[in-house]
């Protein structure tokens, strides 16, 4: 498994924090997010080709998808991902041995996930900081994120490109 295909498992997934909303309401976080941030302690987190740009959520019954959009060294990739199990509390198991957890949100402005996958037998998780719109670093929940993540050392501020805009005028017209 190259680091191509660790980055694109990264670019997801996420597991259990202390910090998580007592009940995630799952229809408020359906919609379009923008990659606005990005924190690990994994210096391959940060440094592939294959950088996650949006997230597109949608909830059908008990199943949540995420469509993804991907700059990889220029080229835009999407991608759909069906998840294998969620709960109220916001953690959501996806195939591969990747989990998403929320830990926290507004539902509005923000949401700030931990995710994580086994790859090698070894853990590896980043926190992602997603917006709704393309705010400043000032902004209220980036200011969470940042307390957050104060001891992981390497960050990354996402970069909001064509690939991001293509998920997202396909999704807003239905297709």
């Amino acid at each position: 498994m190259g680091a191509g295909l660790l980055s694109a498992l990264l670019g997801l997934m996420l597991a259990q924090v202390q910090m998580t909303p007592q009940s995630l309401d799952l229809q408020k976080m359906v919609g379009f997010w923008w990659e606005a941030g990005v924190a690990s302690r994994e210096n391959l987190a940060l440094k592939t080709p294959r950088r996650l740009e949006a997230l597109f959520l949608t909830l059908s019954g008990e199943t949540l998808t995420v469509a993804v959009a991907y700059n990889n060294s220029g080229s835009c990739q999407t991608e759909e991902i069906v998840s294998s199990e969620m709960n109220v509390w916001g953690k959501f198991v996806f195939p591969g041995r990747r989990e998403i957890h929320v830990v926290d949100t507004d539902y509005e402005q923000y949401a700030i996930l931990r995710v994580s996958l086994q790859w090698q037998n070894h853990e590896f998780y980043v926190f992602k900081y997603f917006t709704r719109s393309l705010g400043g670093e000032c902004e209220p929940g980036f200011l969470k994120f940042r307390e957050l993540t104060t001891d992981m050392g390497l960050y990354l501020v996402g970069r909001h490109g064509r690939c991001a805009m293509l998920l997202k005028e396909l999704r807003e017209t239905g297709l």
